[in-house]
């Protein structure tokens, strides 16, 4: 009974994991909000944000320095390949919302399935048989979560819930003149460039699973890459300041919470269920923003935000059914594989005999 128990523990790891760093992502995008709003810029923030993340995670580079495969300049250039997509994905991001906000961000990185699973089906990291009803079921339930998130974000409807900090007019003129199609392109942007990153990350990781080090060397390398674009494009000493408060919070809680716990966290699930698993963890990150807008920052919940909630989750139950399903098939293939060889060498080790 314990080991039943403890088995069952170990298959909800990757969901417990992928939801902690939903939450994660979603506070990391309020609190940059908050810091580019003090006058941070995107640059800076990405900068600051890996900088300390290196910092944080260089004791684990002398850690497994006995345990680890040996660097060599292949694994380095995987290495900055995934700083490169990282850097990207983290300045287009924060540009999006800095020109948008953290709900409709949120939303809009759920564009990250579709893009994943095109990819992996590319890449053949993912199995695209149309007879298949694994594969149906995880192809319907990527356009569904992807529907949602835009059913939440395009459909308001009337309001269901009100608080009182949501009557303040300053939001909704905010809302008014906030350029959403330039937001919207940049998190577009940031959703390729995500993607793009996943798939590089499981390669990654297959010839080189050690977690911590491929975390510290992407930050090490997305804090260079940034502190470079920073130089030519942020002209701006005011925006280099820490000042304590809401910029230090901030930097402090993307470094600590942002870089180094979630990203380790999504690459122990990338090593452990794949790509599309992660990608498929992001809808929830559009009911997290809600449920946190709510509570903390007094934002409006309408009817499309609980319409499109329902949706991506259906969506993301659903592709998480059809990779189950396809595990199943795959388990039970193999097992017949080693049944039929074992008559086989049974025969042969009689012929031996005589």
């Amino acid at each position: 009974m314990a080991m039943e128990m403890k088995m069952k523990m170990k298959e909800a790891l990757p969901y417990i994991g992928m939801v902690s760093t939903q939450f994660a992502q979603v506070g990391l995008m309020i609190v940059g909000k908050k810091a580019m709003s003090a006058g941070m810029t995107n640059f800076t923030f990405v900068f600051y944000s890996n900088a300390l993340a290196s910092l944080i995670l260089l004791p684990s580079f002398f850690f497994y320095r006995s345990t680890r495969p040996p660097l060599n300049f292949s694994f380095i250039c995987g290495f900055f390949l995934l700083g490169v997509l990282g850097c990207s994905a983290q300045l287009t991001g924060y540009a999006g919302i800095n020109y948008t906000s953290a709900s409709f961000a949120s939303a809009m990185l759920n564009l990250i399935p579709g893009f994943t699973f095109i990819l992996a089906v590319i890449f053949r990291m993912e199995k695209l048989d149309c007879r298949s009803t694994s594969t149906l079921i995880k192809s319907v339930g990527t356009v569904v979560s992807i529907a949602g998130a835009f059913t939440a974000t395009l459909y308001k409807g009337p309001q269901i819930l009100l608080t009182s900090s949501s009557l303040n007019p300053q939001n909704y003129l905010h809302f008014q003149e906030t350029d959403w199609v330039i937001g919207g392109l940049y998190l577009v942007v940031d959703c390729v460039a995500a993607s793009a990153y996943l798939i590089v990350q499981a390669s990654v990781l297959k010839s080189y699973p050690v977690e911590l080090i491929v975390v510290f060397f992407y930050c090490f390398f997305s804090s260079i890459l940034s502190a470079i674009v920073s130089l030519f494009m942020d002209m701006d000493l005011n925006a280099w300041m820490l000042q304590p408060g809401t910029r230090l919070f901030a930097v402090l809680y993307s470094g600590i919470f942002g870089s180094a716990f979630q990203v380790s966290v999504m690459f122990w699930c990338v090593r452990k269920r794949g790509p599309l698993f992660v990608a498929m963890s992001h809808p929830l990150g559009i009911v997290i923003a809600a449920a946190l807008g709510i509570i903390f920052l007094g934002d409006i919940f309408y009817l499309g935000s609980l319409v499109g909630s329902i949706v991506i989750v259906v969506g993301f139950y659903a592709v998480m059914w059809g990779k189950t399903q396809e595990k199943k098939v795959d388990e039970d293939n193999m097992s017949r594989n080693i049944n039929s060889k074992a008559p086989l060498l049974q025969q042969k080790d009689a012929e031996a005999e005589v």
